[in-house]
């Protein structure tokens, strides 16, 4: 999963973990991202580490944090 590769670099707790991992996978779903190798997978991920990085933890605000840098 590109998250967890992606945060090696990071230190989270493990609660903002859950709940970036859920905001990742809700974003991936919502996106139709099935496939592992997709590079926009890894765009997603990295837009919730820069969101969280930022304070939020709220694994919606996550995701709509990520959508939002997609769609626009």
């Amino acid at each position: 999963m590109p998250l967890y590769r992606l945060l090696q670099d990071h230190a989270f707790d493990s609660q903002t973990v859950t709940a970036m991992s859920t905001a990742f996978e809700d974003a991936c779903r919502i996106l139709g991202l099935a496939q592992r190798t997709d590079a926009l997978r890894d765009f997603v991920a990295r837009k919730i580490i820069e969101c969280a990085q930022t304070g939020e933890r709220d694994p919606v605000m996550l995701r709509d944090c990520a959508l939002k840098a997609i769609s626009g």
